[in-house]
């Protein structure tokens, strides 16, 4: 045990007996000052909060079952753990959305290895998409799933960088019209095609793909108009199928099939073809540890998610450091209070919507918390 000394005179204390609560008294030779130590077991608390979201254990096993937990650690439930951006350049990003409710999605940028960063928004448009993105310098490229507003924000924050359209995701978008089975020639083709994109290994193959492609939309130009009349309305015969070839078309137009191929960016490495890294490596995981322990509310949820993205940065802070930097609810209402323009409740509280905590405490510097 380290020496404890006089918070008076800065002496050397030493045991004088213990109080009526049973706690050690301590007295000091030099000026005869008695006091009692407190330990602050908050970071100790903190890694048990942690250690029990990122596990599978129940609340359900533990003894009492979780009360005595619940109540040491429901101070950690109103942390915000944030990004920190670094300014390190990546060569390759991946981007996605984990969707925890019908209006909330945790958009989240990923290296292959590390979290980089994540931003919480209703719905994946332009504004949160540019938000998750500012902060970060521009990769090389980016893989994505052509979430909605993407583009868009690609165009504003990283404007020289490659998009590679993940090749799984543009053959599932495929299938989801034509289904695995498809009844008529002209699916049975154009699922093929959507098939072997995910065998494409070098670019000469991938300008045959593109060939055939185009032939196969120019064969089958003419059945693609077929109209029928359903209930006195004229509509596409083969409507379903028409959005398969959209799919792509807007896809090879674009030309974000295959960047992964282009020799300019494959000199220093291979590119990934598929946004993979960040299904399995983030998405999956967020939802078994939602599944864990399902039965939180919507903002718990967030709070989770934002929780194992920042333990899985490339350096998270340890506890204290956790604590001494990162903001709670209440500096969240104090920025809402002093910034906000935006229309409250008769209570006094915010509106939903995605301007109080996410623009203000979403920085590209280091962000602050107090207030000049």
């Amino acid at each position: 045990m380290k020496a404890v000394r006089c918070p008076s005179c800065g002496a050397a204390m030493k045991r004088n007996g213990k109080t009526s609560a049973g706690a050690q008294r301590w007295r000091c030779g030099s000026c005869g000052a008695s006091t009692t130590l407190s330990y602050d077991d908050t970071a100790a608390r903190l890694g048990e909060f942690l250690a029990w979201l990122t596990s599978k254990d129940t609340q359900l096993s533990m003894p009492g079952q979780g009360r005595t937990f619940r109540r040491r650690t429901a101070g950690f439930w109103r942390v915000w753990p944030m990004p920190e951006p670094t300014g390190e350049v990546r060569r390759v990003l991946f981007v996605d959305g984990i969707w925890l409710a019908r209006d909330l999605v945790v958009l989240i940028a990923h290296d292959g290895s590390f979290v980089v960063s994540w931003y919480m928004a209703q719905s994946e448009t332009s504004r949160a998409w540019e938000a998750l993105m500012a902060p970060i310098p521009a990769p090389d490229v980016v893989v994505c799933d052509g979430g909605t507003g993407f583009e868009r924000a690609r165009r504003r924050a990283w404007p020289r960088t490659r998009v590679q359209r993940c090749l799984f995701h543009a053959f599932c978008q495929v299938r989801r019209y034509t289904t695995s089975r498809p009844r008529l020639q002209a699916g049975r083709e154009l699922y093929a095609l959507a098939l072997e994109l995910m065998h494409l290994e070098t670019l000469r193959q991938a300008d045959w793909w593109v060939e055939r492609y185009l032939q196969w939309c120019e064969f089958w130009a003419d059945f693609l108009e077929d109209v029928s009349y359903v209930d006195g309305r004229r509509q596409f015969t083969h409507e379903r199928l028409r959005k398969a070839r959209s799919s792509l078309s807007r896809l090879v137009s674009r030309g974000t099939l295959f960047t992964y191929l282009d020799p300019a960016l494959t000199a220093e490495g291979p590119l990934p073809r598929t946004n993979n890294a960040i299904e399995g490596g983030v998405n999956a995981q967020l939802r078994d540890m939602l599944r864990n322990h399902r039965g939180m509310s919507t903002m718990r949820r967030v709070k989770a998610v934002f929780w194992w993205c920042y333990l899985h940065t490339e350096s998270p802070r340890d506890a204290r450091g956790i604590l001494a930097s990162m903001p709670t609810d209440d500096d969240i209402d104090l920025l809402y209070r002093t910034y906000s323009a935006s229309p409250k409740r008769d209570d006094g509280g915010p509106e939903w919507g995605d301007r109080v905590v996410w623009e203000e405490l979403h920085h590209k510097d280091p962000y602050t918390f107090w207030l000049d």
